[in-house]
């Protein structure tokens, strides 16, 4: 399917010069996303997944449909002060600035083969402190599967090694 016709791109969001690629869209279209669904599912079934994880926000729209559709749990990562139990931090660069990612320190056992979701894939920033914490934790990745990637951006050099799946890109 040609994802790319129910991604709408948004100019000079959320800063002048930006084309925002808005996954909204496709949400809306139930047969696409369920599309996009199924194929991020058929991908994770090759790797003998064992979790889903995904970070905040959208990781967890992609995630948790996907978690469904395999009757697998789903391991939400935050930002730092969002979980309520005893966590494992991440600190990682932002283009000005640092942030810290957290995910509960009892969601991953050992041995698990963990997919990661989100929505894009850019710099691989946030998804190479996921895979931080998922190691942490003893957790392997399995794969990584995003809806969008802008290669223009090189995120998967920074994730070189990993197993990487998407269903469109820029």
């Amino acid at each position: 399917m040609d994802y790319k016709k129910y991604i709408s791109v948004v100019e000079d969001f959320p800063l002048e010069g930006i084309r925002f690629k808005d996954i909204t869209t496709l949400m809306q279209d139930g047969e696409v996303f369920a599309k996009a669904v199924d194929d991020i599912a058929e991908y994770a079934k090759d790797r003998n997944i064992d979790v889903i994880v995904g970070p905040e926000a959208r990781g967890f729209i992609v995630g948790c449909p996907v978690a469904y559709k395999l009757g697998l749990g789903f391991v939400p990562v935050r930002k730092d002060g969002k979980l309520p139990r005893e966590v494992v931090k991440v600190s990682y660069g932002l283009e000005y600035g640092k942030d810290v990612l957290t995910i509960h320190k009892d969601a991953i056992k050992p041995g698990q083969r963990v997919l990661i979701t989100d929505d894009l894939l850019a710099t691989g920033g946030t998804i190479g402190a996921t895979i931080e914490l998922v190691e942490q934790l003893g957790g392997v990745v399995a794969g990584i599967a995003f809806m969008i990637e802008l290669t223009y951006l090189d995120g998967r050099e920074k994730l070189s090694g990993y197993d990487i799946f998407t269903l469109t890109q820029y």
